[in-house]
């Protein structure tokens, strides 16, 4: 069973890699991966509960952060465990490949840091934002989603690891999110 999973793994992995791709997209993709693109984003939401809250906005920083770095450092753990090859380092793989970044990490595949770390924040963010962004707060998880498949496009993730990070992230982003809804809960400060 095992083995018809990893074989699916791959064959998908050689659709999104290989053959669902364009010059638009083999632009875009590289970039949409690294942190001054994504980074403006949660810059931008420290500032809003800042403002927005008082210091209650501090402690959502605090815990956003917490949140991210379990996600990161889960992630990390599992990689090590595992210690599944990337698509860019797999000699079998490799070759057949296309590698749209400058680098492949040396870190094992299994699970993405980029989809669990972004997974995490943005379950987070839509458990602990979505009162102040509405029906917005569901593209969080499009925003996640993005970063993950462009894992996969360039050529330095398998799907399965991008969908088990995501997994990752979702349970951490709950239980983070979920703890600061009912211990500290933001609310807009009363001025008087």
């Amino acid at each position: 069973m095992l083995e018809g999973i990893l074989r699916g793994d791959l064959r998908l992995f050689f659709h999104i890699n290989g053959q669902w791709h364009n010059a638009f997209l083999d632009v875009v993709m590289p970039f949409l991966r690294e942190p001054y693109v994504w980074a403006p984003l949660y810059l931008f939401l420290g500032l809003f509960v800042t403002i927005n809250y008082g210091w209650k906005g501090l402690f959502w920083i605090v815990f956003f952060l917490l949140c991210f770095g379990v996600a990161d450092q889960t992630s990390l753990f599992l990689k090590e465990s595992i210690g599944r090859l990337r698509p860019c380092r797999d000699p079998f793989v490799s070759h057949y490949a296309r590698v749209l970044v400058v680098y492949c990490p040396m870190s094992g595949s299994f699970t993405s840091n980029h989809a669990a770390n972004h997974f995490a924040l943005a379950t987070f963010c839509f458990l602990t934002l979505k009162s102040a962004f509405g029906r917005y707060a569901w593209l969080f998880f499009l925003w996640a989603a993005a970063i993950s498949y462009a894992q996969v496009y360039v050529g330095v993730h398998y799907p399965l690891d991008v969908t088990g990070g995501g997994i990752l992230g979702i349970l951490i982003g709950l239980l983070s999110g979920s703890f600061f809804q009912r211990r500290i809960r933001l609310e807009p400060e009363l001025t008087t």
